[in-house]
């Protein structure tokens, strides 16, 4: 006889109060093989999160092996995917964003000198609108971080912002984000700030500083509550191997080659400067090739700590930067518009070596990117990609599509432009910006934003604002620190903060912060957000305006003319016809492009813009209801022994009985007209089931227009004629 026994958990559930309703915290019941592991609920909104890490570093590695998946699955929302497999495919844009907001606070407080593999996996298991997934993934994070054996320095805490009415909310619900004009997700430690993601409608710094540091305070108790969770479940920390540099061979190297790296650091080119580290490290192997076999990676490593040590003494102790500049100049800058004649805007923005061509396109209702995620949206109008190149810095690479980081830069340009982009009512078009990094030194994507306002007003877009975007850098010791302007790669790659800051003049559009040290005070977020401003206004009015200063008056000849009207809804079945016929012949007929919605707004799209009129004309007199007195010139569609029908507008037909057809006495239809010949005719009445009776001896030509041009019934809300 088979034998059962109950499963028993060791289950503790935590519960805390985050903006006003009960976040808890379930263990010891799910993954339990993993490092560490926890269930967090809000609401209904449910994910698991898991910590694992292997037991072995990675050989033949020189950085922290760090991994973090955010896993939608659409059963968390009640929906089967769309793909032809009906099962989730590839991350969508927004997991992988997540992943990253995820993975830029935790990051830095995992140990420097670790090479263990550490894997962090986030699965949405159920969503409430009202409740962020996001904010249950990052704080799950820190919880499985926390109570796991894994070696890291936290726990953090993690809220969002929201601004409505002019008041600060912490995690807004669906209704609240559909009003907030502030979407800023912080993340820190009890004492510092380690990660601010920011999209804005343009507010102003002092605001933005005033909201990170109040989600600060309420990130405080977070991090309190899950450092007693440790306290009462966290596990022992284990010992790895540390992977350190022989201080011997380092020193050796430090002694020998010092100034002969400051030399070769010592230029504003970076072509240059490859060179010169080329030569500095062929000198290494030829001296220390012998004394130290087999030691190449070694050697680069040394160089590489080597650079580092050099840039920030510069910093620190002369205020001294590699290229020469002041730690508030701005690289030279260049900015050109309309560079090629087909595409429907271009822009080219210049930063140093570092270069971004943004091309513009235009496109109808038909173009919208459809949606298949976690969130209520299901349609997007406004894209911006953002590609790089492997020749971009010099490298031969086969291209293999956009990887996390180039989402995450195209995604960071378009929520700093998106607060400016005009409505769908002003402006109906879809409108995609393509950001081809040509050449990389540092701020590719602030780049990418300046040169897609650029491309924007050459398009003739009309966005409400200019945008520019730029970032600053950090270099700190001890207690001292300083924050400087415009970092290029060299000063990325050894200083301790990107901080990316977009806006227009009237205030900040967008934020992202990377961090490599263990986050800001209030005082460096302060003068941060104060030298870009400076900076952003300085590349606005000295380089981006006077180029183009305005969105064109009228767009590309080569893009989409386009017309929006507005019809009843009951009329929309009239106009597409049975099996789409009257909607094809309007489009065969005008060669214009329909995309009619179901509220009864109605888009038409051509590159003629008469061939737009035409089908607006025709669309206007098929849900016109006709009036007896009106004159048409219509189609004889069927020939009857008692009259003809003749087609008025497309989809709508009346009879011409045999007695109205000649102000004689005929025999039959046939001796007035054949099917296909164009009569002029007039309504003379319309009966109780909506039949439309005609005459066409009663019709005088030039009595009025063709139907085309005839009056047409205000529409609901005048049609709205977009640069004609």
């Amino acid at each position: 006889m088979v034998q059962i026994q109950k499963k028993d958990f060791d289950e503790r559930k935590f519960s805390l109060q985050i903006g006003g309703r009960e976040m808890v915290i379930e263990t010891g019941k799910l993954a339990g093989l993993a490092n560490g592991s926890c269930l967090v609920r809000y609401g209904d909104t449910a994910v698991l999160v898991t910590a694992t890490a292997s037991e072995k570093p990675r050989e033949g590695i020189d950085f922290f092996p760090l991994s973090v998946d955010y896993e939608e699955k659409l059963y968390a929302v009640g929906h089967i995917p769309g793909s032809f497999q009906r099962r989730e495919g590839r991350p969508t844009e927004k997991a992988i964003l997540t992943a990253r907001v995820i993975d830029r606070p935790i990051r830095p407080l995992f140990p420097k000198d670790m090479r263990n593999d550490v894997a962090i996996t986030c699965t949405v298991l159920s969503v409430e609108q009202d409740n962020s997934p996001e904010i249950c993934a990052m704080i799950g994070t820190s919880v499985a971080l926390s109570i796991s054996d894994i070696p890291w320095n936290g726990p953090i805490g993690a809220v969002q912002v929201g601004l409505v009415g002019g008041k600060f909310v912490i995690n807004p619900n669906e209704a609240q984000r559909a009003e907030s004009t502030l979407s800023l997700t912080v993340a820190g430690t009890e004492k510092k700030v380690i990660m601010i993601e920011a999209g804005a409608e343009e507010i102003p710094e002092e605001k933005m500083l005033e909201a990170i540091m109040f989600a600060h305070e309420e990130i405080k108790p977070i991090v309190s509550f899950i450092r007693g969770i440790q306290q009462e479940i966290g596990k022992p920390k284990f010992a790895y191997e540390e992977a350190h540099l022989p201080e011997d061979l380092y020193n050796a190297i430090f002694n020998e080659f010092l100034e002969d790296m400051r030399k070769a650091m010592d230029t504003d080119d970076k072509v240059v400067r490859e060179a010169n580290l080329k030569v500095l490290r062929e000198a290494v192997e030829a001296r220390f090739g012998e004394e130290y076999p087999e030691s190449g990676s070694l050697f680069d490593e040394c160089l590489y700590q080597l650079q580092k040590y050099v840039v920030r003494r510069w910093l620190l102790d002369e205020g001294k930067r590699v290229d020469g500049r002041g730690l508030r100049e701005i690289r030279p800058l260049a900015a050109e518009v309309g560079l090629f004649a087909r595409t429907h805007g271009s822009g080219l923005f210049t930063r140093g070596q570092t270069q971004v061509l943004t091309v513009c396109t235009l496109g109808t209702v038909a173009d919208y990117q459809l949606l298949d995620g976690l969130t209520p949206e299901e349609t997007k109008r406004f894209m911006h990609h953002y590609n790089f190149p492997s020749y971009s810095v010099g490298e031969a690479k086969p291209s293999r599509g956009p990887g996390r980081r180039e989402i995450g830069h195209g995604a960071l340009a378009e929520r700093a432009l998106e607060p400016v982009i005009p409505s769908e009512e002003e402006f109906p078009y879809c409108i995609r910006l393509v950001s081809e990094v040509l050449s990389s030194n540092g701020s590719t994507s602030q780049g990418a934003i300046c040169g897609s306002t650029l491309a924007l007003m050459d398009a003739g877009v009309p966005i409400k604002a200019p945008v520019a975007g730029i970032s600053c850098g950090l270099v700190t010791e001890g207690d001292r620190w300083m924050v400087f302007t415009d970092i290029q790669g060299v000063e990325d790659f050894f200083g301790d903060m990107d901080f990316k800051v977009a806006g227009t003049k009237k205030g900040i559009t967008a934020i992202q912060m990377d961090l490599k040290n263990d986050g800001l005070t209030r005082e460096i977020i302060e003068e941060a957000l104060r030298q870009t401003k400076e900076a952003r206004f300085a590349i606005l009015d000295e380089v981006m305006l006077p180029v183009i200063s305005r969105p064109r008056p009228e767009l590309s000849r080569y893009a989409p003319k386009m017309i929006q009207t507005q019809i009843d809804v009951d009329k929309i079945r009239e106009v597409i016809g049975k099996g789409g016929s009257v909607i094809q012949k309007i489009v065969a007929d005008t060669g214009a492009k329909i995309d009619i919605e179901d509220d009864g707004r109605v888009f038409i799209s051509s590159t003629d813009q008469e061939a737009c009129y035409r089908a607006l004309d025709i669309i206007n007199a098929i849900v016109m209801d006709p009036q007896p007195g009106q004159v048409f010139y219509g189609k004889v569609t069927r020939l009857m022994q008692f009259g003809a029908f003749v087609e008025i507008v497309p989809g709508k037909e009346g009879l011409v009985h045999i007695s109205k057809l000649a102000n004689r006495r005929i025999a039959k239809v046939e001796d007035v007209c054949n099917v296909g010949d164009m009569l002029w005719v007039k309504v003379t009445d319309i009966d109780e089931k909506g039949r439309i009776n005609l005459s066409h001896k009663d019709a005088v030509p030039g009595e009025q227009p063709p139907a085309a041009s005839a009056p047409a019934p205000a529409p609901k809300a005048a049609p709205k004629i977009i640069r004609r």
